[in-house]
C-alpha cells in the first residue's frame, strides 16, 4: 500500500505507476480526453484522502482509475464541502473506496 503526504505527490506518485491520464468528473460519468465513462465502465483501484489542516475547502481525494477500455489515470476531487455534484449511483462507486 502507497502512502502519500500531499495530493500533489500522489498524482505523481500514480503517474508514475502508469496512471497517467486525467479524468474529471461530471454528476454521473468520468470523462477523458473527450470519452464518456458510466458507473460501470472503470474501476477504482486505488483512494487516498487528504484533510486540510485548517480549512475544510482544502479536503480533497484523489482515485487511481482503471478504464474497461484499458486507459488508467488519476481522478482528484473536493471533499467534504467543497465536494462536487454527482449522482447516486457514482457517489456509491466512489464512497464504497473510502474505507
Amino acid at each position: 500500500m502507497y502512502v502519500y503526504d500531499t495530493v500533489s505527490a500522489a498524482v505523481n506518485g500514480l503517474k508514475q505507476r502508469g496512471y497517467t491520464m486525467d479524468f474529471n468528473l461530471t454528476e454521473n460519468c468520468l470523462i477523458c480526453h473527450g470519452d464518456k465513462f458510466n458507473v460501470e465502465d472503470f474501476e477504482i483501484t486505488e483512494f487516498h484522502r487528504f484533510e486540510g489542516n485548517t480549512d475544510p475547502a482544502d479536503e480533497a481525494a484523489v482515485y487511481a482509475v482503471e478504464s474497461n477500455k484499458g486507459l488508467k489515470g488519476v481522478l482528484v476531487t473536493g471533499y467534504g464541502p467543497s465536494a462536487e455534484g454527482m449522482s447516486s449511483e457514482m457517489a456509491k462507486k466512489l464512497l464504497m473506496h473510502k474505507n
